[in-house]
């Protein structure tokens, strides 16, 4: 895996463009919706963080590969998103990974307290589909179904991956690299593939056998990459600094967690980085320039610093 900066390596001009839109929708949809006022303030602090937006802009760019408009998308992103944000806030709890840094800052039980931060979660993963329904009941009344199971089986599964990595039930026959791509397909993959999945919902049109291909090709592109950052996330763990990363480093191996290189070592995972940068490329296959914004999205997620 290349050492230099992300950067430097993909040019990212407007790549992550998207992601503005999406947190000047979020802080309207929160602005707008009826809350007492330490709650909306809570939830702003956990959505606005300085952040990648990276699930909510692989959803809009999947829309566009599809043909779609960012205006079809921007709900859907902004959904995944509060589900994204609920799920870190719970994550860095004392029962949980007891973390005390979170994208630079404070920790949400830490800037406010342990109680706010367990109910600011429940109020984003509720809000999320609050959020699908009400922005496609009238405007695209049949893909509210659709998205709502792609992002509540997604949900159920990133649950399950954090059952297996913090309570893992495992039996002794299950060899470790098999338990490892269990938790990070659950854990991290799924909602990394239902932001693709839900992408090509927004755009419509899946009557069509061709589109209904591509959306295939667009799901084994989620998982891949799904994979891939979660590869990636384990090398930072061990190779950064807490100052890069904006949250601690080494707690997993401290922990005695299993990670790609805990299992394989440094070298091997990167290995394992490039493999799957070169396979999301070929789930691409059939697309063409309108897909391009993907395969840099790939490029950068492989050499990504933070």
């Amino acid at each position: 895996m290349s050492h230099a900066s992300p950067q430097a390596a993909v040019d990212l001009g407007d790549l992550l463009a998207p992601g503005r839109e999406v947190e000047a929708h979020l802080q309207a949809l929160l602005e707008r919706r009826p809350l007492p006022q330490n709650l909306r303030q809570a939830a702003l602090y956990a959505l606005l963080g300085p952040g990648k937006r990276m699930r909510p802009v692989l959803l809009i760019r999947c829309c566009e590969a599809m043909g779609g408009r960012l205006e079809q998308a921007l709900p859907a992103a902004a959904a995944i998103e509060m589900i994204h944000c609920f799920s870190l806030v719970h994550d860095d709890l004392p029962a949980m990974d007891d973390d005390d840094l979170r994208r630079g800052r404070p920790t949400l039980h830490r800037h406010t307290n342990e109680a706010m931060a367990i109910l600011t979660g429940d109020l984003l993963n509720t809000f999320a589909f609050e959020v699908l329904a009400e922005s496609y009941g009238t405007t695209a009344p049949d893909r509210v179904g659709p998205l709502v199971r792609e992002l509540s089986v997604a949900t159920c599964e990133m649950i399950a991956g954090q059952v297996m990595d913090t309570l893992p039930d495992f039996g002794p026959e299950t060899p470790p690299l098999e338990r490892l791509q269990r938790i990070h397909r659950s854990k991290t993959g799924a909602l990394i593939r239902a932001a693709c999945r839900m992408g090509v919902i927004c755009a419509g049109g899946l009557e069509d056998e061709a589109r209904r291909a591509q959306l295939e090709g667009l799901s084994d592109y989620g998982q891949t990459i799904g994979l891939m950052f979660q590869v990636v996330d384990d090398l930072l763990d061990v190779t950064s600094t807490a100052d890069a990363m904006g949250k601690a480093v080494g707690k997993d191996q401290d922990r005695g967690k299993l990670t790609y290189p805990g299992l394989l070592g440094v070298e091997r995972s990167r290995r394992q980085v490039a493999e799957l940068r070169g396979r999301a490329h070929e789930s691409l296959g059939r697309f063409g320039t309108e897909a391009d914004p993907l395969r840099r999205l790939a490029d950068y997620l492989a050499v990504r610093e933070r």
